[in-house]
């Protein structure tokens, strides 16, 4: 086979490119669990506009034409009146964690523009008494691990802990330690045992949630050099009794002054 000459190379190059370039790059949009997600897509459709999960193009989301909007699945939607001027947003509006990922938006089946979608990690500071569990919430149904950060000298070396994949639970030295129900606890736990645990999704590397733990007794110090203290109604009533005993005193000396004058 012969090889291109070098106008029919320059030509293929730049179909590939403009083909590439076609699809709009857009910056992956990230929002708060559970907050409402837009997903922007600026493009002139006079056809009918779909938004799918990238994985599964053929699961509609919600899509557009020129009579009017519909919302194929619950959570997803389109408006009509920024579709006619050029703005094929989706709006996403409870997005949790099993809602990111990759979406892809096309105009009669020709992709225009590709989002993804990220969930800002969750963080949870916790103090907990020596002996007390740590319950780690699982907020997605993906495999996860979870990796120890020491935040203390003392503490164990950092590394991962476990890891779970649906039902099955991993574990390396924290394995007596450890139980999965609806969630993930840590028994026993330790002043050692201070620091970070961070849950990441297995697949994409993920931050999910960071418990930042504190271990340590809930003890008040003992008091130094303090006296005891008076109340205040007390005080009130003593200086009122003293007063009293005041008055009476020099009631009686000036009686008995007259009665010896009288005399």
């Amino acid at each position: 086979m012969q090889s291109c000459t070098s106008a029919l190379c320059i030509l293929i190059f730049l179909i590939s490119t403009f083909s590439t370039a076609s699809v709009s790059a857009v910056p992956p949009v990230k929002v708060r669990c559970n907050e409402m997600a837009t997903l922007p897509c600026s493009e002139r459709c006079s056809g009918l506009v779909r938004w799918t999960v990238s994985s599964n193009p053929t699961d509609n989301l919600a899509e557009c034409d020129q009579t009017s909007c519909r919302s194929v699945k619950e959570g997803y939607l389109m408006i009509h009146d920024q579709y006619l001027k050029g703005d094929l947003s989706l709006i996403i509006t409870d997005a949790d964690f099993s809602k990111r990922g990759w979406y892809t938006c096309d105009c009669d089946d020709k992709d225009i523009c590709d989002v993804h979608l990220q969930i800002e990690p969750l963080s949870t500071t916790v103090q907990i008494k020596p002996g007390e569990p740590l319950v780690m919430k699982l907020d997605v149904s993906d495999p996860v691990k979870v990796v120890y950060h020491s935040t203390g000298t003392a503490g164990p070396s950092s590394g991962q802990v476990c890891t779970v994949n649906g039902g099955s639970l991993q574990c390396n030295e924290y394995k007596r330690r450890m139980a999965l129900f609806s969630a993930l606890e840590l028994r026993g736990l330790k002043p050692s045992d201070s620091g970070d645990y961070i849950i990441k999704d297995i697949r994409n590397e993920e931050v999910i949630h960071t418990y930042t733990v504190t271990v340590h007794d809930d003890q008040p110090c003992p008091c130094r050099d303090q006296g005891a203290v008076v109340p205040a109604w007390l005080f009130a009533l003593t200086v009122v009794a003293l007063v009293v005993l005041w008055v009476g005193s020099v009631v009686m000396i000036l009686r008995k002054r007259r009665e010896i004058q009288q005399h």
